[in-house]
C-alpha cells in the first residue's frame, strides 16, 4: 500500500484515540472550578465531595492523555521528515510557547490539584485547580496556533534550506523551509481566532456532556443524588452556554473558511459547480458526475451563510485544478456529522435547562438516559470537526494562501483555475522556479520509510492503544462504581 496514506492513516488514528482525552480535561477542569468556587462560596461539603471525585477522574484522563499525546511527536521525525523540517521553524516556536505557558502551569500544580486537598486550604487549592485548567486550556491555544498557521500561513515566508552556503538540493529539488517574518501575525493568522474558539467550544461540550452522563447514570440508580443532582446542573450550565455559543462560532468558522480555503468548503459541501448554493441537509456525493444524488436542499441558504446574498455565486471544486480539489465524502459526511450533532446539543440542554428551572428535570427519567448516551454524541461531534478540516486541506499538509486582487477578490491562472500564492526556488542550474507557498502532503513524508515499515508500527500502536483503552474503561468503572464517597 502507499506509504502516504499509511503514514496518514497511522497519523489519523493516533491522534483520534489521543483527542478523546485533551477535550475531557478541558472541559472537565471548568467544571471543577465551578464545583470548587461553590464549595468555597457556600462551604456545602456537597461541592467539596463532588470536586474530589471529578479530581479523581480528571487524573485518570490527563494521564492518558500525556501518554498518547508523546507518540505523535515522535512521529514527526520518524514518518514526516520532510514536513518537519518545512515547518520546523514555526512549530518550534509554537511547542516551545507551550512548554513554556501551559505544561509547567498544569504540571506545577497539578501535584496540588490531586494530591493537596488536606495539605493546603481551599483557597489554595482552588488556585491550584484554576491553574491546571487554564494550563490545559493554554496548551490547546498553541497547538491549535500551530494547526491554524497550517491552515492559513501568515508570518512566514518560504525560503531554501541552506548546507555550507548554498541551497541544498536532493534528488536535482531544492529543500525549502518556511520562516518567520513576524511571530505575532504567525500566532494570529487568518484563522486562530475562529479556530481556537470552535475547538475550545466543543472540549467544553465534551467534558461536560461526560460530567453530565456519569452523574444522571447515578439518577437512574438512585445513588449519591445530592452529589449526582449538582454535578450535573455544573455540567448543564457549561453545556448549555457552550452549545448555543457553537452556533455562532460555527456560522462565523464556516464563513472563514470559505474565505480562505474555498476549496474546503466546496468539499464539505459537495458543491461541484460554482454557481448559487443551496445547504444540502442531505445527499450522497457522486465524484465521478460531479452532482449530490438524493440531495435534500434548502435553496439559496449556502449562498447567503456565506455571502449574505442568496443568489450570489459560490466557489465550487469546479474552480481549483483536479490536482488541488480535496476528496469529498469523508468532509461532507463530517461535517454533517458535526453539525447535526451541534443542533441536537441545542435542542438537548434547553429543553433540560427549562426542566431544571420547573424543577421536574431529576423526574425525566427518559430524559435522563438521554444525557447517559449523549458523551457518545459529543466525543464524535470533537471528532468529526477535526476530520472534516483536516481531510478538506487535503492534498496539501501546509495550505497556500489563495492570491487575491487589490478588491480581494480571487485571482485565476492561465487556465482560469483559483491560483494560489507563490515562492521563488533557486534551482541547481541558476535558474528560478515558482512554487504554491504551501506544501503537499506527498512531499511531506520521509523519504527512508517503507509502507511495510509505516504497517507494522499502525499494527503495534493498534495493539498498544487498546490495551491502553481497555485500561481506561477499566480504571473509569471501577471508580464510577466505587462512587464519589472515600474510605
Amino acid at each position: 500500500m502507499d506509504v502516504v496514506l499509511l503514514s496518514r492513516l497511522q497519523f489519523a488514528l493516533t491522534i483520534m484515540f489521543h483527542y478523546i482525552f485533551p477535550p475531557l480535561t478541558i472541559g472537565m477542569g471548568v467544571v471543577l472550578v465551578w464545583l470548587e468556587a461553590n464549595y468555597l462560596r457556600t462551604r456545602e461539603p456537597i461541592y467539596e465531595q463532588a470536586a474530589r471525585f471529578w479530581t479523581r477522574i480528571f487524573a485518570l484522563n490527563f494521564s492518558l492523555g500525556v501518554a498518547t499525546g508523546i507518540v505523535m511527536e515522535f512521529e514527526f521525525g520518524t514518518n514526516w521528515a520532510a514536513y518537519s523540517r518545512f515547518v520546523g521553524d514555526v512549530f518550534g516556536s509554537a511547542l516551545a510557547a507551550e512548554g513554556i505557558f501551559a505544561f509547567f502551569l498544569e504540571s506545577g500544580f497539578l501535584a496540588v490539584l490531586v494530591f493537596g486537598w488536606d495539605r493546603v486550604g481551599p483557597r489554595m487549592h482552588l488556585f491550584s485547580t484554576a491553574m491546571v485548567a487554564l494550563g490545559s486550556i493554554f496548551s490547546s491555544v498553541w497547538i491549535v496556533v500551530a494547526n491554524a498557521w497550517q491552515q492559513t500561513p501568515a508570518g512566514s515566508h518560504i525560503v531554501p534550506i541552506l548546507r555550507d552556503g548554498a541551497p541544498w538540493v536532493v534528488n536535482g529539488e531544492t529543500m525549502m523551509r518556511a520562516e518567520i517574518t513576524d511571530f505575532w501575525r504567525l500566532v494570529f493568522n487568518p484563522s486562530t481566532v475562529h479556530r481556537l474558539t470552535h475547538t475550545l467550544i466543543g472540549a467544553f461540550l465534551m467534558g461536560a456532556f461526560f460530567v453530565m452522563s456519569i452523574s444522571a447514570w447515578y439518577l437512574l440508580r438512585g445513588r449519591h443524588l445530592e452529589f449526582a443532582k449538582r454535578s450535573f446542573t455544573g455540567g448543564l450550565v457549561l453545556a448549555t452556554v457552550a452549545s448555543l455559543a457553537a452556533l455562532v462560532s460555527g456560522h462565523l468558522q464556516a464563513e472563514n473558511v470559505y474565505r480562505t480555503q474555498p476549496a474546503k468548503m466546496a468539499a464539505m459541501e459537495a458543491h461541484y459547480r460554482t454557481g448559487p448554493g443551496g445547504l444540502a441537509v442531505f445527499g450522497l456525493p457522486n465524484d465521478a458526475e460531479h452532482r449530490l444524488d438524493a440531495a435534500v436542499e434548502i435553496p439559496g441558504l449556502l449562498s447567503w451563510m456565506l455571502t449574505g446574498d442568496g443568489s450570489r455565486a459560490v466557489l465550487g471544486l469546479d474552480a481549483f485544478r483536479p490536482e488541488h480539489r480535496p476528496p469529498v465524502v469523508v468532509p461532507f459526511v463530517s461535517y454533517r456529522l458535526m453539525v447535526g450533532s451541534g443542533f441536537f446539543f441545542i435542542a438537548l440542554t434547553v429543553l433540560a435547562s427549562w426542566l431544571r428551572w420547573r424543577g421536574s428535570l431529576f423526574r425525566a427519567r427518559w430524559l435522563l438516559w438521554v444525557f447517559v448516551f449523549a458523551v457518545v454524541p459529543a466525543a464524535i461531534a470533537n471528532q468529526a470537526g477535526w476530520i472534516a478540516a483536516e481531510v478538506g486541506r487535503q492534498p496539501w499538509i501546509v495550505h497556500p494562501p489563495v492570491a487575491r486582487d487589490a478588491a480581494g477578490e480571487p485571482l485565476r491562472d492561465g487556465d482560469g483555475f483559483v491560483a494560489y500564492e507563490t515562492a521563488p526556488v533557486p534551482m541547481p542550474d541558476g535558474t528560478v522556479r515558482t512554487m504554491p507557498a504551501g506544501l503537499l502532503t506527498t512531499d511531506g513524508v520521509s523519504e527512508a520509510v517503507t509502507s511495510s515499515q509505516v504497517a507494522a508500527s499502525i499494527a503495534m500502536f493498534g495493539v498498544i492503544y487498546l490495551l491502553l483503552g481497555a485500561v481506561w474503561v477499566f480504571l473509569l468503572n471501577k471508580k464510577i462504581q466505587h462512587g464519589p464517597v472515600e474510605d
